[in-house]
């Protein structure tokens, strides 16, 4: 007997959440059966893209949907992610978690309260690369990541660090697995109020390095990670979906291509929220991981603001 789809639903379908109605349509374990968005155009439209039902509220929302992506502005998550909680639902939060920690612990003891699923949207778990990253490395010694974009004209309420360098800062946290010790950050606004252009050095109580830039001012893109550790340096590309291993051989060094099977991250970031929310599993990103990710970022932001 066919297993019954979940049903599901996106509250805030902006340059985000348009893409998180897209996959539930296009998942074979989830029906996507409703859209929540302030603007109602909006909703009408995406609606009638991918399905679902426009609702008028979130309260008519969270009573069609069994689980769903919240994709609001950062500084609602807090309200519309309690809001779901509430009334039963799985929630998939898009990075960051909260705009405080306040905020994101709040949405946590509220999940575990009513016993129900909080994942963070830490897209970059999902990516393929990261299987090669997590199969290889065991010791991490120095790390260098690189993330950049063109001006975003979007996430504006947030500075760079909130809004790229998050992504990496949660998986450096993940990879290295141990204390900050200390952080040294600067920053430079250009184009809006908040720093647009950020760089951080954060120093683990084990004595790894990490060093992470995030621009939104650049003319390229680029999201790059490169992890040394005794026996090995591991450059990959999470954007082009591939990479190089070096190993010492002697007097020289060895490169291997590393081969990684393509898809899109962000399918399977939903399609596993779906399968937790069908299972009642706890997902690979946790809301103790979303607010971990938040609190070395905002500490990095302070950093960068104090200096100004």
């Amino acid at each position: 007997m066919e297993k019954p789809k979940v049903k599901a639903g996106v509250a805030g379908v902006g340059s985000i959440g348009q893409n998180h109605a897209r996959i539930y349509s296009e998942l074979d374990t989830a029906d996507l059966v409703a859209i929540y968005d302030t603007d109602i155009a909006r909703a009408e439209e995406i609606a009638g893209k991918y399905g679902g039902q426009p609702t008028q509220s979130l309260d008519e929302f969270a009573s069609m949907v069994d689980a769903a992506s919240v994709a609001v502005p950062t500084i609602y998550h807090r309200e519309v992610g309690s809001t779901l909680l509430n009334a039963d639902c799985d929630i998939l939060v898009e990075k960051p978690i909260a705009d405080s920690i306040d905020d994101a612990k709040a949405l946590i003891d509220l999940a575990q309260q009513k016993e129900k699923i909080l994942q963070v949207g830490h897209i970059e778990r999902f990516n393929p690369v990261m299987s090669q990253l997590e199969a290889r490395l065991d010791s991490p010694k120095f790390i260098e990541s690189h993330r950049l974009s063109p001006f975003p004209q979007r996430s504006l309420d947030i500075g760079v660090v909130l809004d790229l360098m998050i992504h990496d800062l949660e998986i450096i946290l993940h990879l290295v697995d141990d204390k900050v010790e200390s952080i040294d950050a600067v920053g430079i606004p250009v184009l809006t109020k908040r720093e647009d252009i950020a760089n951080a050095r954060i120093r683990f109580e084990n004595g790894c390095v990490a060093n992470i830039t995030a621009s939104r001012i650049s003319p390229e893109r680029m999201r790059k990670i490169r992890v040394f550790q005794s026996d090995a340096y591991l450059s990959l590309d999470y954007q082009d979906q591939g990479g190089w291993i070096y190993r010492k051989d002697g007097m020289s060094i060895d490169r291997e291509e590393v081969e990684i099977e393509r898809d899109e991250p962000l399918k399977l970031e939903l399609a596993s929220f779906i399968d937790c929310a069908a299972l009642g599993e706890s997902p690979k990103v946790t809301g103790h991981h979303g607010a971990a990710a938040l609190d070395i970022a905002l500490s990095i932001t302070k950093l960068i603001e104090d200096s100004w």
